[in-house]
């Protein structure tokens, strides 16, 4: 594992959106602030102690007073980076301990390297700990997200990603909530942008299966892509 403790890392922000993540968040912040990265938390309207979590963490919070969804606090927590920070690279990371620190290093190492755009897959480094039928949804997500002339993924929505500020300042997006995700891939994979994909596992932890229901989320996910895919159309 690379040496996150003496490595400088002035040059990288990393975002984080928290929603309802009072039991595990704090953990999280402190690993990366540990490691010496600078971190935004953006609160997107918790109604449990995450606040309190992030300000005893030491993160840098931006805080809504309701919750917009997963796009609008992506949204903010970039509009802050450009505002309040130097920053060349920032870095998406996950509230719920399901990334990892080693990754997102290696992500780091990987962009300075002369990419735009550097996006975390589950299926470069062997098979991923999913179930087959999951497994599927999300290959077929990352066939259709796929368009002429860009980046060509192999996983489809993987919220572990980096991106050079200049690429940061491109990014507006329209929806709020989940659909967001679709809208981003779009912007990152644009064929002037140098994009390459970085191996990342994803830590299932009995805290983050407990949230949601993997398979579902992955029907959402395709469900989702189609969605934006028809509504694109449409505005042409």
């Amino acid at each position: 594992m690379p040496d996150a403790v003496t490595t400088d890392y002035d040059d990288v922000v990393v975002i984080v959106r928290v929603f309802n993540e009072a039991p595990v968040v704090a953990g999280v912040l402190k690993e990366l602030l540990a490691a010496g990265l600078r971190v935004i938390a953006v609160d997107d309207g918790s109604t449990d102690a995450s606040a309190d979590e992030i300000d005893a963490a030491g993160a840098f919070r931006v805080s809504h007073p309701i919750n917009i969804g997963a796009g609008g606090a992506l949204q903010t927590g970039i509009e802050a980076a450009l505002r309040f920070t130097s920053a060349k690279f920032i870095a998406c990371f996950d509230a719920d301990g399901q990334h990892r620190l080693v990754d997102l290093i290696g992500m780091i190492q990987t962009i300075r390297q002369g990419y735009d755009v550097v996006m975390g897959s589950r299926f470069l480094d062997g098979q991923p700990d999913m179930g087959r039928t999951r497994r599927v949804l999300l290959k077929l997500a990352a066939r259709l997200t796929r368009r002429g002339g860009s980046f060509a993924l192999t996983d489809a929505h993987n919220g572990l990603r980096i991106f050079t500020r200049a690429v940061a300042g491109d990014i507006k997006l329209n929806h709020a909530g989940m659909a967001y995700a679709s809208e981003l891939e779009e912007v990152l994979t644009r064929s002037r942008y140098n994009v390459t994909e970085f191996p990342v596992q994803i830590v299932y932890t009995d805290y983050s299966l407990s949230k949601g229901q993997p398979l579902l989320n992955s029907v959402n996910i395709l469900t989702d892509i189609l969605a934006h895919r028809v509504s694109a159309r449409r505005q042409r």
